[in-house]
């Protein structure tokens, strides 16, 4: 075993020769959006940015389903199978097979397995004073997803938001096997500040620049108007202590905002943002400079502005 429970990292390693590892993981929730079908997509993508944040390629699949044909029609079910087995194509997986339980609530979500050289694996921590911090995706999913069940987001909005949701990870990673990644992990359910939180241990601090935060534009009236989830506070409440400085409105919320299928956060040294850029653009996916470790406040995060 090579990466295992301790350290909060995204997928566990069990070395298999001296030139291959397995990277194991395993991610399911309840639905995030009313249509079966990127509900589906959706939560596939989700599992599958574990084994991106590592490094790894994915390889292998398996449903897990919970479902109630008594309460659900079984043309439902199909139609949640049917997009996640559309993304784990995409992905260029296998689906092996998977298990279903009985359940009122109903889940889904994968068990997926890839494959990486052992001297390659990114793990969460790493970063050295001086790299700069990425992130790949747009914060606020967690916003949205609760202003849609209130329905107060237009279709155009609500597309828009799953079409972000339901993107793999798997171009941002491939840019970071080009450059000198120190360290990667995806944002998730414990938001941007409780991810970063993961990535600087007590060992190196972090400055995170609040006016190059990417977000969906709806979140600047949803949020004040009170459609924010209640992971959200709990965050807020786990996390803080971690902060120097503050947020004021809408960005506050969006730091601790929990995040469905996120984007990754990268640690790169600077003199590699170039390369990166350059593959970025050739890969087709956007990406935003929104911090910068430093030797300094070890454990915490710095709020700043003006970058």
């Amino acid at each position: 075993m090579i990466v295992g429970l301790e350290g909060f990292d995204d997928a566990g390693v069990y070395r298999i020769t001296d030139e291959v590892a397995i990277v194991q993981t395993v991610d399911f929730f309840t639905p995030v959006v009313d249509d079966p079908y990127w509900f589906g997509q959706i939560a596939a993508a989700n599992a599958f940015s574990d084994i991106y944040a590592m490094g790894a390629v994915p390889k292998t699949a398996m449903n897990i389903v919970g479902f109630s044909p008594r309460l659900y029609p079984i043309s439902l079910l199909k139609e949640i199978l049917r997009g996640g087995i559309e993304k784990i194509a995409e992905a260029g997986a296998s689906l092996l097979g998977g298990h279903s339980v009985d359940d009122e609530e109903m889940k889904y979500g994968l068990c997926v397995t890839g494959v990486i050289h052992p001297d390659k694996i990114l793990r969460n921590e790493g970063a050295q004073p001086g790299d700069m911090l990425l992130l790949t995706k747009p914060l606020g999913t967690g916003i949205l997803n609760t202003a849609i069940k209130g329905d107060m987001v237009g279709e155009e909005s609500v597309q828009k938001l799953i079409t972000v949701m339901a993107t793999l990870n798997d171009k941002p990673a491939q840019a970071m096997g080009m450059v000198r990644t120190h360290a990667a992990t995806d944002v998730t359910g414990f938001g941007l500040i409780g991810h970063c939180t993961e990535m600087i241990k007590g060992y190196i601090g972090l400055e995170l620049f609040l006016d190059k935060l990417p977000y969906f534009e709806e979140v600047v009236e949803l949020s004040p108007a009170g459609f924010v989830p209640g992971g959200l506070f709990r965050n807020q409440e786990y996390y803080v202590k971690r902060v120097i400085g503050e947020a004021e409105g809408f960005l506050k919320d969006i730091l601790f905002d929990p995040q469905t299928s996120g984007g990754l956060l990268i640690a790169l040294p600077p003199d590699d943002l170039p390369l990166f850029e350059k593959e970025a653009v050739r890969l087709g996916f956007p990406f935003w400079v929104i911090g910068r470790f430093r030797d300094k406040h070890r454990g915490k995060i710095e709020i700043v502005s003006g970058h």
